[in-house]
């Protein structure tokens, strides 16, 4: 059963967490599309690229595993707002295994924009995680598509490693890292959110409050 109380304080230095051979870190997403200059911009999401790639190099260092995941859109993927007529990027949209909202084309599987910046060690991960390469179906979590069915395969990986604590950072944080560390949760993993390697779009405007704010009481640990 998966506990939903709410953690005590979790604030404190990054390199204070408990980081043994059960841990492994999650990197969400830190492609070309969503650092500035892309087609789905995190503001100021490179500037983690220093910060995450020393934090990955610490944490192999201590012994965790290191895995990415990658957002692997088709072209004319349904949850790109140039499929449907007369629709913008930002318009709401209501269909099973999309929404809450229609995005610009992003991170088209081999463009530029889908690639992993290079500033990170990715020889240190031991798998990518790719993602939301279903034509019809969205994929915010590293854990289940958006139909909330089918499974990337990263559950199974980590029990099969004997991992019993997920750190999750990356892009963005209302979104992806939010919705892979609930699934991270529900798995049974222990989720620790490292708010200080994570940047938000804020979309609807009130997105990351509330994707705090459920964290919370869903009972993930929240390190500031």
């Amino acid at each position: 059963m998966v506990s939903h109380e709410k953690p005590a304080d979790d604030s404190g230095s990054l390199h204070a967490l408990p980081i043994d051979d059960h841990s492994a870190l999650l990197v969400v997403d830190m492609q070309y599309d969503f650092l500035p200059g892309g087609a789905l911009p995190v503001t100021d999401g490179d500037a983690l690229l220093e910060p995450i790639a020393a934090y990955i190099r610490y944490f192999a260092n201590k012994g965790g595993r290191v895995l990415f995941s990658q957002d692997w859109h088709p072209e004319g993927h349904h949850s790109f707002a140039s499929v449907h007529p007369g629709k913008n990027p930002g318009d709401p949209i209501d269909t099973p295994g999309l929404g809450p909202i229609l995005w610009p084309d992003h991170c088209v599987q081999k463009s530029p924009g889908a690639q992993i910046h290079p500033d990170l060690p990715l020889e240190l991960g031991m798998a990518i995680i790719r993602k939301g390469y279903h034509l019809t179906i969205d994929s915010y979590s590293a854990f289940l598509e958006n139909d909330h069915t089918t499974k990337t395969g990263l559950a199974g990986l980590l029990r099969d490693l004997k991992i019993e604590k997920l750190f999750v950072c990356g892009l963005a944080l209302d979104y992806c890292c939010y919705y892979s560390a609930l699934d991270a949760k529900e798995f049974g993993f222990d989720v620790y959110f490292l708010k200080s390697l994570t940047r938000g779009i804020d979309l609807p405007p009130g997105n990351i409050a509330q994707a705090i704010e459920t964290m919370q009481n869903r009972g993930i640990h929240l390190i500031d």
